[in-house]
């Protein structure tokens, strides 16, 4: 759908710049983001930009790519590249001044032309892997 290209083209514009404008304008008060590692969803504009500072802090020059998208009514599910260099402390490592290239699969729902649900899925063990955190197999 046209509609959902629009949407997360800006969308993907938003979390590259952690735009509060644009985190009110996307996303829903009442939405919930379920994120690896955390027992309660965060939720509304705060939450995720609460999401994007977790991965700011420990990759400052962050930057997603949206490789593909398949949408239908109101949810889409979206592959992205994650790219960044580890110069901040992640999940309590160290900065390594390694650069990263990890994906991600994230599942959305919509309503009201903003997000109101998200289940995010990145490659959490490719991204330790590359920061030197756990062998690579």
């Amino acid at each position: 759908m046209k509609y959902h290209e629009d949407f997360f083209k800006q969308f993907v514009q938003f979390i590259n710049t952690a735009d509060e404008t644009l985190a009110q304008q996307l996303v829903s008060p009442e939405a919930k983001f379920y994120v690896p590692g955390q027992s309660e969803p965060l939720r509304g504009p705060n939450g995720y930009l609460t999401i994007i500072g977790m991965m700011r802090s420990g990759f400052s020059d962050i930057q997603w790519t949206l490789e593909e998208m398949v949408s239908e009514e109101d949810k889409a599910a979206i592959w992205f590249t994650m790219r960044g260099t580890h110069d901040g402390t992640f999940y309590g490592i160290p900065p390594t001044g390694k650069s990263i290239k990890v994906q991600a699969m994230n599942f959305y729902r919509l309503a009201h032309n903003q997000i109101i649900e998200e289940y995010g899925q990145p490659d959490l063990l490719a991204l330790l892997q590359q920061i030197g955190a756990v062998p690579k197999f």
